[in-house]
């Protein structure tokens, strides 16, 4: 079983090793795909690094509907090439390379015409379901079905009668964002690469034509390292063009982004036990499961403003409630909103200016000696854009190099998985926990969670979950900062676990006990917790005071009232 450390120690050692030799591939950018990229080339055999400017996947991926699909919506504008790609990629990750942390979900579409509408929608959804089982790799999920009014409404109470008069229920899957991307960057770590967060590339390094390198500003620690590589990637997604103006506008990709909101609402505010897929008059809206709450969304609108904290307004929030109570029995209010979150989709400018229509493929270019640069794409389809990054990259090295083998390197935590989950029982009756915090673990970490478990057999009182989010273990906020990357309080409460989104006070009640936790393993005194909680306090405040503007404009003044932190 392969393990991989991403703790202070290891970061300081990654970003000095990087300055001292030339690596073969240098990738910036630590979203999915960047991720993906470095692990796609270390398992060819090259020396890799890794740069992240904030956290991992503090960007665009974590920040989405947290679904590995298809693209059913896709057979409708007939791209078929992207929706088999991605079914492919879904099957792969349900079956292969990450069955710990990609799991099924499925979604009732409410028919409102009867006749045509079910010939119609059923049409499409069966050649979805006929894709997926072609390409091998769609047997772990059920068919879809059709189903009477008086059937859809077993399955989901909470829809208004006069909301459909039929159904058809999918399959699709669903995953945490950020958690997958913290897993596969330890998993590209465990094959060699070196990777550092909190490391801002301010510049490239030339020689000629040729870029050469990256200067890197180390955020945390100070000072700035020259990092020379053979070929860059730069997969910054939304931030394409502003990493590309470094080098010159020669070649330069032109990267949009569109805005999603998501509200998180509990899960006794919705009854039904399947998720939702609902068509709006610009795109669709999902209210799926996830966990003992729901996500509701996303919007899809054009946003120019700041990149890092992009905002939710009171408009966004009325256009999703709206929406989905267009079909519920029960209405949500704002009171039943739990969280909410917003996220920029980079998406290949030039083809519409409605967002929605915009390209959701990626492409790859090499617009300088040395440089390689991957835009657009999906979530999903992660994996196949850092294959083009890498095979891009390849061409210009002068040895040759083998084949992509992503497709049979499972992530950590996937071996061993099944045979802990089916140990469950055993497990919890060793441990002393009740089997449904071992099924949390084996879900979150697979079989990575026995590390978890070694840090509550040395110390007992981590077994006890938070006192003001109770769905995690105190153990979990140690191995983030000591396994997982995690720099500040923010990353720990916003990214490795969802505390953030899932509770009414969006953390700020579990901040100091957290900060604490982390405390000991980062090195903080008392005067740096209080730096911590009092700045995700700021955050949070800020955050509240955006989604009571009625516009983006205001929305985005009232989210930058809080500064990133800045280590002293």
């Amino acid at each position: 079983m392969r393990t991989a450390t991403l703790g202070p120690a290891q970061r300081a050692e990654a970003l000095a090793a990087m300055a001292e030799r030339e690596l073969d591939i240098l990738v910036v950018g630590g979203g999915v795909v960047g991720a993906g990229t470095a692990l796609d080339a270390v398992t060819r055999g090259l020396s890799t690094g890794l740069v992240e400017a904030r956290d991992w996947a503090s960007g665009t991926s974590s920040r989405s509907s947290k679904l590995i699909h298809g693209g059913l919506r896709y057979l409708e504008m007939l791209d078929f090439a992207l929706v088999r790609e991605a079914l492919k990629e879904r099957g792969l990750l349900l079956e292969r390379l990450a069955p710990h942390l990609v799991k099924p979900v499925p979604f009732l579409y409410p028919l409102q015409h009867k006749g045509w509408e079910r010939l119609y929608a059923g049409s499409g959804v069966a050649l979805y379901d006929a894709m997926s089982m072609a390409r091998g790799h769609g047997r772990g999920l059920p068919l879809h079905r059709h189903l009477t009014r008086r059937h859809a409404l077993r399955v989901a109470p909470c829809l208004r009668k006069d909301a459909l008069v039929g159904a058809l229920q999918y399959y699709d899957a669903q995953m945490d964002d950020a958690r997958y991307v913290a897993t596969l960057v330890r998993t590209a770590a465990a094959y060699g690469a070196k990777a550092a967060n909190r490391a801002r590339v301010t510049g490239f390094l030339r020689e000629g034509e040729r870029v050469v390198g990256a200067r890197v500003q180390d955020v945390e620690a100070g000072g700035e390292y020259e990092i020379r590589a053979k070929q860059i990637v730069n997969a910054t997604g939304v931030w394409t063009d502003d990493t590309q103006a470094m080098v010159g506008e020669r070649g330069q990709f032109h990267v949009r982004a569109s805005k999603g909101i998501h509200l998180v609402v509990p899960r006794d505010r919705i009854s039904s036990t399947t998720g939702l897929i609902l068509r709006t008059e610009k795109s669709v809206l999902f209210v799926i499961p996830w966990g003992r709450h729901w996500i509701v969304g996303t919007t899809d609108t054009d946003w120019n403003l700041d990149k890092a904290h992009p905002a939710a307004s009171s408009a966004d929030i009325d256009y999703l409630l709206e929406h989905v109570n267009s079909v519920l029995a029960v209405p949500l209010t704002r009171d039943d909103v739990e969280g909410v979150y917003a996220g920029l989709r980079p998406l290949l400018a030039g083809e519409s200016d409605a967002t929605s229509k915009l390209s959701r493929e990626h492409t790859v270019a090499h617009p300088a000696p040395g440089l390689v640069v991957v835009a657009g794409g999906k979530y999903t389809t992660y994996r196949v854009m850092a294959k083009d990054a890498v095979d891009e990259a390849v061409r210009g090295l002068d040895v040759r190099v083998a084949d992509c083998v992503t497709e049979e390197v499972p992530l950590i935590g996937a071996e061993g998985y099944r045979a802990l989950w089916n140990a469950r029982a055993r497990i919890a009756a060793r441990t002393g926990l009740h089997v449904v915090r071992v099924e949390h673990l084996l879900n979150r970490y697979g079989s990575m969670a026995e590390e978890v478990l070694d840090l509550i057999a040395a110390d007992p009182s981590l077994g006890e979950p938070l006192q003001a989010a109770d769905d995690y273990l105190r153990a979990e906020i140690v191995y983030a900062a000591s396994h997982e990357g995690a720099r500040h309080l923010d990353d720990v409460l916003t990214r490795r676990t969802r505390i953030s989104i899932e509770t009414f006070d969006r953390g700020t009640r579990s901040a100091r006990e957290a900060a604490e936790l982390m405390a000991p393993v980062l090195g903080w005194d008392k005067a740096h917790v209080e730096r911590e909680v009092e700045h995700y306090d700021k955050r949070v405040e800020a955050e509240r005071e955006s989604q009571l503007q009625p516009d983006d404009q205001t929305a985005d003044a009232a989210r930058l009232g809080a500064p990133d932190i800045v280590p002293l």
